[in-house]
């Protein structure tokens, strides 16, 4: 008899209707969703994320707007807010539904990483200042051989703190280990040239609705530079572009809608990685009736 389950996942590519499938869900099982989008957290950045406020109605959620733009939000932080909010919500007789992306954050949650809070280092980062990137992925190869997070190589600023957290781990002292989950595991999943489809015309509607204009505000009202803007992915990159005039609207709507594409790729081979080291993932075809095929498999668990 498998144990009672006590956390419903969603995850899947971007653009392919997580939020409006975890709603569902969640109106049908009384249950609260935690976010697991490494940008979503921010305050005002919300079309260039896709957080789709609207669809969340009357459902409670969690880790959305939690951090003004700019500040740091490490895996650390993400594991342990997630958890705790996954206890209110379990302690409130309602079932948690975590729902996202970001690979490397649902991976963290479900194999329960044992992870350390690493403090900055200003020496450190006074001497690694020095080095050019190429030297500080080799530093951070070193390190870390198996370097599972491939982002961490390819901006200057997050190479540094990944190279901090390296080297501040062996001294810190082991953390207790993440609490028993008994999760249920759904992936949403689409014909690759119709998810394309989606993302150009997700990616037409979130222009129109205003996301060159929401990030004219992040940086001349926040004051949010242009270097921390490209840190905070695609869209925020390619918009930061064509705002200093090096792309026009054409080429933003094109180039921004490959690299998105490609990047759905890079999440599908993360989430297949992580069925490989034991997640079991509960594939949903995303043109048929997703809902009602996770509700039967919830149900058929619960008999």
């Amino acid at each position: 008899m498998p144990a009672p389950v006590d956390l419903l996942v969603i995850l899947g590519p971007t653009a392919s209707g997580k939020t409006r499938l975890a709603v569902a869900a969640a109106r049908r099982v009384g249950g609260e969703i935690v976010s697991a989008d490494s940008r979503q957290v921010f305050r005002g950045m919300d079309l260039g994320t896709g957080k789709d406020l609207a669809e969340y109605g009357e459902v409670p959620h969690h880790l959305i707007d939690i951090l003004e733009p700019g500040e740091e939000f490490s895996l650390f932080a993400f594991q342990q807010r997630c958890y705790a909010a996954i206890a209110g919500i379990r302690g409130r007789g309602r079932l948690p539904i975590l729902c996202g992306g970001t690979g490397l954050y649902l991976d963290a949650v479900l194999r329960r990483y044992r992870l350390v809070e690493v403090p900055e280092n200003p020496p450190l980062r006074a001497e690694l200042a020095l080095l050019d990137d190429d030297a500080l992925r080799e530093r951070l190869r070193a390190l870390r051989p198996e370097q599972h997070n491939s982002t961490d190589l390819l901006d200057r600023s997050r190479l540094v703190r990944a190279i901090e957290i390296a080297e501040g781990e062996p001294d810190a002292p082991e953390p207790p280990p993440p609490p028993e989950l008994h999760p249920l595991v759904f992936g949403l999943r689409w014909e690759r040239a119709e998810l394309r489809r989606r993302i150009a015309a997700r990616l037409e509607e979130r222009l129109a609705q205003g996301m060159v204009q929401e990030v004219r505000r992040l940086h001349e009202e926040r004051g949010i530079s242009w270097e921390r803007l490209d840190y905070y992915g695609l869209e925020y990159r390619y918009l930061a572009r064509h705002l200093r005039g090096e792309l026009s609207e054409e080429e933003l709507v094109r180039q921004l809608a490959a690299a998105i594409g490609d990047f759905a790729k890079r999440q599908e081979t993360f989430f297949r990685r992580m069925e490989r080291q034991g997640v079991a993932i509960r594939w949903l075809d995303g043109a048929g009736e997703p809902l009602a095929e996770m509700m039967r498999i919830i149900a058929s668990w619960e008999e």
